[in-house]
């Protein structure tokens, strides 16, 4: 059975013009006591309240829309959670522009015929917007999407719905690769203290990271992480062991455990659970999340993480939409630059001296483009430099025509938003391919 959750955003204008009259009553009637900077404070706070007030009036007399969101998971799972952090931010911003946001989710539903009645369900409601917040389920998606033309429908980290001839149905995907790379600065800076301190030796310095699936959006995040921590520690390699599974906190339990066992002393995910956190922390072992901030139930073991924040892409679509025009079919070029992808807090209690400088240098470069992630001087593909005559150019690229190398790096969410980078570069070890 489908469940359902509406957050319904309410203001009242009689109230709000109430509130606005009476403080601008009170704020010039000061006691004969009043000393200057009490004054100064109650006129300081007058103002405020009356702002406030205002914004609730516009909010009241604004445009109230319905967007709904088919969710793979649920509330207890990082994944979504993060998801709906920015609803909810996108939400009161939204309100100070007089747009009153309505959010309906549908739970737990990762593809196929549940997607497609989701998006049925969310549709006929009125949604002017609908967003899937995972891949696999855009096929299910394009089922419906053509019978509601008035609603958009935003596969968020797919790719098909840029080129289909629907104008109806859009991509996104912001570069989280930039925030990846940043995070394995993080993750490379502790394990140079771990060689510093003679806790381990610099063959020793083995990454264990938990995979979702052997696709392209999971191999160019942990290449990206991977080349973050050897541009701080080069003699860092990596092991990656994937689950088949956006997420299942048992599996990628046990698969962080396995990691462990087989030598890794640190470790990452591209995984929906907080479990691979736990259980590092249950080894003694420091960890890098995805999502949200995992110091909350891994302060002992959890470094940072890295996330998509889609704040910016939920105003951009439901504002624009409001207001009459016509959504991007594929946001691309959205990073860090710009706040779509950003990191969590570091827990500077655990980080490694110089972390956050050293984060911080690496992201101006990023962000003034004299740092390039997949910059192919910095790693080798089966001892050889790579070039774009060994990539198959069909298979990630829109067929027009483009370098996927040139300019001395890969050119990784520049032509489409997904990710496209699936080499296997030199330095990490597939445990598993079997998905």
């Amino acid at each position: 059975m489908k469940k359902l959750f509406a957050t319904v955003l309410a203001a009242s204008m009689a109230l709000s013009l109430a509130a606005c009259g009476g403080s601008s009553t009170a704020s010039t009637t000061a006691a004969p006591a009043e000393t200057k900077a009490e004054a100064a404070e109650t006129t300081a706070a007058a103002a405020e309240t009356e702002a406030a007030a205002e914004t609730e009036a516009q909010a009241a007399g604004g445009t109230d829309v319905k967007v709904g969101m088919v969710c793979i998971g649920n509330e207890n799972m990082a994944y979504d959670r993060n998801f709906y952090m920015a609803a909810d931010a996108a939400k009161e911003e939204l309100a100070k522009k007089g747009i009153n946001v309505e959010w309906i989710y549908t739970y737990d539903h990762p593809e196929g015929d549940p997607v497609a009645a989701d998006c049925e369900e969310l549709a006929e409601s009125g949604c002017i917007a609908v967003f899937l917040n995972s891949y696999g389920m855009e096929p299910a998606m394009l089922t419906v999407a053509e019978d509601y033309p008035d609603t958009v429908f935003a596969a968020l980290t797919n790719e098909t719905s840029k080129s289909d001839n629907l104008e109806n149905t859009v991509n996104a995907f912001p570069s989280i690769y930039e925030g990846r790379y940043l995070a394995g600065i993080a993750a490379g800076m502790k394990l140079n203290e771990m060689i510093e301190k003679g806790e381990i030796t610099e063959d020793k310095a083995v990454i264990g990271y938990v995979g979702a699936y052997t696709y392209s959006e999971v191999l160019s995040g942990y290449t990206s992480f991977f080349l973050g921590a050897r541009s701080v520690c080069p003699s860092a390699t990596m092991l990656v062991e994937f689950i088949g599974s956006w997420g299942d906190p048992a599996i990628e339990a046990a698969t962080a455990q396995d990691l462990i066992d087989r030598g890794a002393v640190l470790i990452s995910q591209h995984s929906d659970a907080t479990t691979p956190a736990t259980t590092a922390q249950e080894n003694g072992v420091c960890s890098v999340g995805y999502n949200i901030s995992m110091i909350d139930v891994a302060p002992e073991s959890s470094l940072i993480s890295s996330r998509i924040d889609w704040t910016n892409y939920f105003v951009y679509v439901i504002e624009t939409l409001v207001n009459g025009g016509k959504v991007d079919q594929d946001y691309m070029q959205h990073g860090l630059a710009d706040g779509s992808v950003a990191l969590t807090e570091l827990n500077e209690k655990l980080a490694a001296p110089g972390t956050k400088e050293a984060i911080e240098e690496a992201r101006k470069k990023i962000e003034s483009g004299e740092l390039q992630v997949f910059d192919t001087s910095t790693f080798t593909v089966g001892g050889q430099k790579l070039e774009s005559s060994m990539i198959d150019m069909d298979a990630d690229f829109q067929p027009d025509g483009q370098d996927a190398v040139s300019d001395g790096y890969y050119h990784e969410s520049f032509y489409k938003s997904a990710p496209s980078f699936s080499e296997r570069i030199d330095g990490i070890t597939l445990v598993n391919e079997e998905y």
